[in-house]
């Protein structure tokens, strides 16, 4: 593309070329009139001859053999608009390079989750702790319950009310509608390696709440994880005193994040929006039951399959030092 300085432009290459084909102008006096080259006239003018346009060419190749295929190209597309997963996650699942992905991204202009899902708002400040168990953090996701026959994500506002009132043994509320109620997913995560662990209940009651927190560091412990410290944001079940007697109990360090401040805690944050797009509401569950018995199954792909792109493209797992007990 000529720039705005330059000495033939569009209309100024059609001036040389009519001197030289209409008015049979010597392209040496072309050229010099108009200080270029003599082969520079003769491309324009030949151009000119032969009907085609006076602006540059394009430089795409004709053929790119090495070009990505349109099957995994459109697999890609089709994994980011279902899953909203990134480069390295893609790349993991259709055999091709992060890169390769990225690229594919930029060209179908979905490089950006703001572009088909939510904005991603200014760059934030990132921290990590040195090793596992120097920090837990916890949270609690919640959900709608899903009505037996599926929820209307799936099958539509209307028939999502027709398995609402088909769902047994729920209460009605004053406009006679059945109250599906809510599920609690209480989640832990290490700020280290990122594994998570998480469980779904009925509430988010403190009790509740340290139940998850003794299971949590329990099941962090048999992994080689001694917990030192927790941050929560400044929920009930975490103001609590309960919970201040649990931490105290099990020698942690209990840390509250500044009120209105989720970007303390964007770790867990973070996890909830992978919890929801790739457990929560990924596909068509018939019955809440159904769902909740998927958990597990998607936490283990998350901590032991998943790549994560703060672990070097390795799932969270690989982070854990003495994850088989051989140094204990």
């Amino acid at each position: 593309m000529s720039h705005a300085n330059a000495a033939l432009t569009p209309r100024a290459r059609l001036t040389v070329a009519r001197l030289v084909v209409d008015q049979h102008v010597p392209i040496a006096e072309v050229a010099a009139r108009f200080q270029c080259s003599w082969p520079t006239v003769k491309r324009w003018a030949d151009r000119y001859a032969h009907g085609e346009p006076m602006s540059d060419r394009p430089s795409r190749p004709h053929r790119m053999p090495a070009k990505t295929d349109q099957a995994i190209t459109r697999r890609i597309v089709s994994l980011r608009l279902r899953k909203r997963l990134g480069p390295v996650q893609l790349a993991a699942l259709t055999g091709v390079a992060p890169s390769t992905a990225h690229r594919v991204l930029v060209r179908c202009r979905l490089n950006r989750l703001s572009h088909v899902d939510r904005a991603t708002g200014a760059p934030v400040r990132r921290y990590e702790h040195a090793y596992p168990g120097a920090m837990l953090h916890v949270d609690v996701k919640k959900l709608g319950n899903i009505p037996d026959g599926g929820g209307w994500r799936f099958v539509g506002r209307a028939q999502g009310d027709r398995h609402r009132a088909a769902t047994p043994g729920k209460p009605k509320n004053r406009h006679h509608n059945p109250k599906m109620g809510h599920a609690f997913v209480h989640t832990v995560i290490d700020d280290h390696s990122r594994v998570a662990y998480a469980e779904v209940h009925d509430d988010e009651r403190a009790v509740t709440a340290t139940g998850v927190l003794r299971r949590a560091v329990a099941w962090f412990a048999a992994r080689g994880i001694v917990t030192e410290r927790v941050l929560s944001d400044n929920g009930s079940p975490y103001v609590s005193r309960l919970w201040h007697e649990t931490c105290v109990e099990l020698e942690i360090k209990h840390s509250r994040t500044r009120p209105r401040r989720p970007q303390t805690n964007g770790k867990i944050e973070r996890f909830h929006r992978t919890l929801a797009d790739g457990w929560g509401y990924a596909r068509c569950y018939t019955s809440e039951a159904e769902r909740r018995n998927a958990l597990p199954a998607w936490i283990h792909e998350y901590n032991h399959h998943r790549p994560h792109t703060a672990s070097g493209n390795k799932p969270p797992v690989t982070r854990l030092t003495n994850l088989s007990g051989q140094y204990s």
